[in-house]
């Protein structure tokens, strides 16, 4: 974000006249805006940012994995969607202006229904969408300062013709297809099943956890390239696979990346069930739970490497470790927060890293490999007619190789990237999206090299993290985000004023070169 002086612009015109004061960039928790001052966004810090909304808001969304190609880097691009809408209570929501903002345009916008007077559950529903034509522009991180050589012309000629190019696809505008299954009851969160994409579970706010199969409507929304009608999308009417009704209502919800079809749920009754696939096509749920918090459970995260292990995070502050093999109680259990943990995610690329965000804002590295374990050799686990060792993992030692107190308010959503071990993206409900890289430290050296680059004064404040890659805001009430597994560095977030998909311009570590498109 920048900061400009003066009064707002009307009309989108400005005066060749008023004086130009120098941009400044915006630090959040540490500057206030004056009088007549604005934020703006700089969209030189984006190879892509487009932002829009399917009616209500939604809580909790998941990115689907699709046949499109592993790993895409040539716009436009095309992204599959599934997302849960949380209709409680009278919310009208301005689509026009905020859509307008981002330059978005869809081939149908769904207007929220705001004569409503009462609370309508079963206006929710599972919303299964497309946005296409995604479009953008690979930018460098550290923009080419003008010079008068001979040169500058052919730059120039270059920099036109894709200034050209960009505000033909903008004009485009990428397009949005929609379908909806009806949903009784707020959706807390939904997941897709990694192996199998059109298969989703979405835990109710009525405390019912759900298995759906999706399959017809993505297959509608891959053989078309426009959807329905213009206005309110049509909503469908079909039944779950399976049904399991918790104690009380939850949010923690997670697939198995190594067992297909294997799931866990967990409720604000400190328990957490185990669910087995079956030959049929339906699931066998244990209805004894484990337990081993003293609070509501808050996220669950399988072991990316071990089938039987899985992580929980709770409102008691703990971070436990369980292998379903040992009975019903964790194999581990620390202390990770000394407020609520309302996240975690265990990394994909270094399974021994697991992340936490609190309610207090702050932000935990830990790697497992530091916690004492111990190995009883005289235990052995009869799994299936298999003798196996089992470990037990200690309490002791300290695991804690990073923590963070950037954010002030609740983390609200923590991902690894699946393409760079050491980067993370973190959600608060200080309205900030942050991107993390723990690979990063203060090098002044560089720091110097890059102000004579951009002829600017670069001066970050002495306690902002060297870590602290990049800052998305302008989303309120931001909920949860995502990395797109087959997009490298595109993020996808959902809050109360609809969805954003962004990807920061410094994020590239993993792109080929211009060369190698």
């Amino acid at each position: 974000m920048d900061k400009y002086q003066g009064s707002r612009k009307e009309g989108g015109s400005s005066s060749s006249l008023a004086p130009q004061i120098p941009a400044k960039v915006w630090q959040p928790g540490v500057d206030k805006l004056e009088e007549g001052e604005e934020l703006q966004c700089d969209p030189s810090a984006y190879n892509s940012l487009h932002a829009f909304h399917i009616g209500w808001p939604c809580l909790s969304f998941d990115i689907l994995h699709d046949s499109l190609g592993l790993v895409r880097t040539e716009f436009p691009h095309t992204v599959y969607f599934m997302a849960g809408t949380q209709v409680s209570v009278v919310s009208y929501i301005c689509l026009s202006e905020d859509v307008s903002l981002f330059k978005l345009k869809v081939t149908h916008v769904i207007t929220a229904m705001h004569e409503a007077q009462a609370e309508k559950p079963s206006w929710n529903s599972i919303g299964i969408f497309k946005v296409s034509n995604i479009s953008g522009k690979r930018r460098e991180p550290v923009p080419k300062v003008e010079t008068d050589d001979s040169g500058m012309d052919g730059e120039d000629s270059d920099s036109d013709d894709d200034s050209e190019d960009e505000d033909e696809d903008v004009a485009q505008g990428p397009s949005l297809q929609l379908r909806k299954v009806a949903h009784q009851g707020c959706i807390n969160r939904i997941r897709s099943m990694p192996q199998n994409p059109h298969i989703c579970a979405a835990w109710a706010d009525t405390g019912n956890v759900q298995v759906w199969d999706l399959s017809s409507h993505l297959n509608a929304l891959a053989e078309t390239e426009t959807e329905g009608v213009q206005g309110v999308a049509a909503v469908f009417t079909q039944d779950p696979l399976h049904k399991f009704k918790h104690k009380d209502e939850g949010y923690a919800i997670d697939w198995s990346l190594l067992v297909p079809g294997r799931l866990v749920s967990g409720d604000c009754d400190n328990s957490i069930y185990l669910w087995e696939p079956t030959s049929a096509g339906t699931w066998n749920v244990d209805n004894a739970p484990f337990t081993g918090h003293t609070a509501s459970v808050e996220d669950l995260q399988w072991s990316p490497t071990e089938p039987h292990v899985l992580a929980s995070c709770s409102v008691d502050g703990n971070i436990a470790i369980w292998d379903i093999r040992l009975g019903k109680s964790p194999a581990a259990s620390f202390k990770a927060h000394n407020a609520d943990v309302n996240v975690i995610s265990w990394n994909r690329l270094a399974s021994c890293m697991l992340a936490s965000g609190s309610d207090d804002g702050t932000i935990s590295i830990r790697d497992l490999r530091l916690l004492k374990v111990l190995l009883i050799d005289l235990l052995f686990v009869v799994i299936k007619a298999d003798m196996k060792r089992a470990f037990i993992y200690g309490q002791e030692g300290d695991s804690l190789v990073a923590h963070f107190e950037y954010h002030k308010h609740p983390i609200t959503s923590i991902e690894w990237s699946p393409h760079e071990a050491s980067s993370l993206a973190v959600s608060s409900a200080d309205n900030q999206l942050t991107i993390w890289d723990l690979s990063l430290e203060k090098d002044e050296e560089e720091e110097a090299e890059f102000k004579a680059k951009t002829k600017e004064q670069v001066n970050a404040p002495e306690d902002l993290p060297p870590q602290l890659l990049f800052i998305h805001q302008g989303q309120k009430d931001l909920k949860e985000l995502h990395w797109h597994a087959q997009i490298p560095g595109m993020i996808v977030s959902t809050a109360a004023d609809g969805f954003n998909i962004l990807m920061p311009s410094n994020i590239q570590s993993t792109l080929p070169s211009d060369g190698a498109l």
